[in-house]
């Protein structure tokens, strides 16, 4: 009699562990994140009519307007304050620093900006600046060790277009005055890199501080063959003295930075949906819809960057006002922000942190979308992929959360690769969500990774995969669904000093 009414109980545990599953209202309204509605919203978004969305131009200002009434029919609330009203346009006031002339002069050469160099940065030097030029190898902890650089500029050698963040940001923690980079194999793939960059450049470096003509802070990227002369060795002597950069004397040059500043006006566009009991406290989701605009005749239409983001949110949003109209709405309040000038510099969140709508120490976490588009080539075998970035470098019990998510629901195999703090790309701090971290808001980022189409006129909405992009909104729209519902907000136990400013 006692194993038949354990084995009964067994069976009623099931039955009703079963009923649960199948009553979890959160499914139910995942089901109205679909693939169709994903691409009638990037339809519009990515196409030609909106001039590639370059932040402060038309087509970024006819976004903005496309996802405010997006929110106004879905009924969420407009949560900046204007006067009488309240709208859903958090107006952002934005520095435009426009390269002026620009060049570094050695004893032989003078080398320009767009053909010998390119400066990325902000600020002047209030004319020609002497300096010292020190050689730190491939610019490591240990390079920096061996060399006295505070007030001197350094030239590091790295691998790759993305690898001289951490190289830079030594520079600045060891005295520095300006960092000189060769980042790129050849000549030819530095013109390359140059051309890019004088189409992101030329038309104005945007910052939300007013930059002061005495900051000539930034990066110089130089040639290879320009950087040999600097030295007085050819390219080959130079690369070959990064594994012995005592071997390369230090010599002298001078720099100019000008620049003209200017205002521009943009917008970070909010939907607020209110919670219940714990209305007080709230859950932010981000991705920028901004892109970088047009060259000549073409558009980059930024289908995957970050349009296949922006659409994301804005059908997550729908889900839970459609849960809130059935009764089930979430207890904590919910923030759907699309902001402005992620690809200037993380421009829009960098505005809202330091202007925020509502308190970030009532903000539990950012989820933050940027590329979910897409299949990089890493992944062309395994396509069931989605890089997660961030969410245990706050919060433990945030991370633990995320994998329990993505268990119960999608299955993703969630790669961390991004993840590593000594990853050369540094993605960590090269989207929205590190305005929320580094004020210590937890946050998960998730990205499909780069491929061949980033930042280039063939990013277009016909290269989706909106099967593989419905179920990563799902991933994102279920924990946000467990983080504004649970009894508490995720432990920050990992507070960090976050300080990074070159990112």
């Amino acid at each position: 009699m006692r194993k038949i009414l354990i084995g009964s109980l067994c069976i009623l545990f099931a039955s009703a562990l079963a009923i649960a599953q199948d009553t979890d209202p959160s499914k139910d309204f995942a089901a109205t994140i679909t693939k169709d509605d994903l691409h009638d919203y990037l339809s519009i978004l990515a196409s030609d009519a909106l001039e590639g969305r370059e932040t402060g131009e038309r087509g970024q200002k006819m976004a903005a307007s496309f996802i405010a009434s997006h929110f106004q029919e879905l009924g969420l609330q407009g949560p900046v304050k204007g006067g009488d009203h309240q709208g859903h346009f958090q107006k952002v006031v934005l520095y435009t620093s426009k390269p002026g002339e620009i060049y570094i002069k050695t004893k032989k050469a003078t080398m320009n900006n767009f053909e010998d160099v390119v400066y990325y940065g902000q600020g002047a030097t209030q004319g020609e600046k002497a300096t010292e030029v020190v050689f730190v190898g491939a610019g490591t902890e240990e390079n920096f060790k061996n060399v006295d650089v505070k007030g001197k500029a350094v030239l590091a050698v790295v691998d790759g277009t993305r690898a001289w963040r951490g190289p830079a940001q030594l520079a600045t923690e060891n005295g520095a005055s300006m960092f000189f980079v060769v980042n790129t194999k050849s000549d030819e793939e530095f013109i390359g890199l140059a051309d890019q960059l004088k189409h992101y450049l030329s038309g104005g470096r945007l910052s939300v501080n007013k930059p002061e003509a005495s900051d000539a802070g930034g990066v110089f990227f130089v040639k290879p063959s320009m950087a040999g002369s600097i030295f007085k060795k050819d390219t080959e002597e130079l690369m070959e003295a990064v594994t012995d950069p005592s071997s390369i004397k230090k010599a002298d040059l001078s720099y100019n930075i000008s620049m003209s500043v200017d205002e521009m006006y943009t917008e970070n566009v909010l939907g607020y949906l209110e919670g219940t009991d714990l209305k007080d406290e709230l859950v932010v989701l981000t991705a920028h819809y901004d892109h970088v605009g047009v060259d000549g005749e073409e558009v980059y239409n930024g289908a995957d960057d970050d349009g296949s983001g922006t659409s994301a949110v804005m059908e997550i949003a729908e889900a839970f006002v459609e849960a809130k109209k059935a009764g089930k709405g979430p207890r904590r309040s919910m923030l759907f922000m699309l902001v402005t000038g992620e690809e200037k510099g993380l421009l829009g969140s960098e505005y809202y942190a330091a202007n925020p709508i509502f308190p970030l120490e009532n903000t539990i976490v950012d989820l933050n979308i940027d590329m979910i588009g897409r299949i990089d080539p890493g992944h062309k075998e395994n396509p069931n992929y989605v890089y997660l970035v961030g969410s245990d470098r706050l919060s433990t019990e945030l991370h633990e959360i995320s994998e329990k998510v993505n268990e119960t629901y999608t299955q993703f195999d969630l790669d961390y690769t991004y993840n590593d703090e000594d990853h050369p790309d540094r993605i960590y701090y090269r989207s929205d969500h590190w305005n929320f971290a580094k004020n210590n808001v937890p946050i998960i980022f998730y990205f499909n990774g780069v491929h061949e189409d980033y930042h280039q006129p063939s990013d277009t909405i016909d290269k989706i995969e909106f099967d593989l992009l419905t179920k990563r909104t799902k991933l994102v729209y279920h924990t946000a669904w467990v983080l504004a519902n649970r009894d508490q907000r995720p432990t920050v136990d990992k507070l960090q000093d976050q300080k990074l400013n070159n990112n």
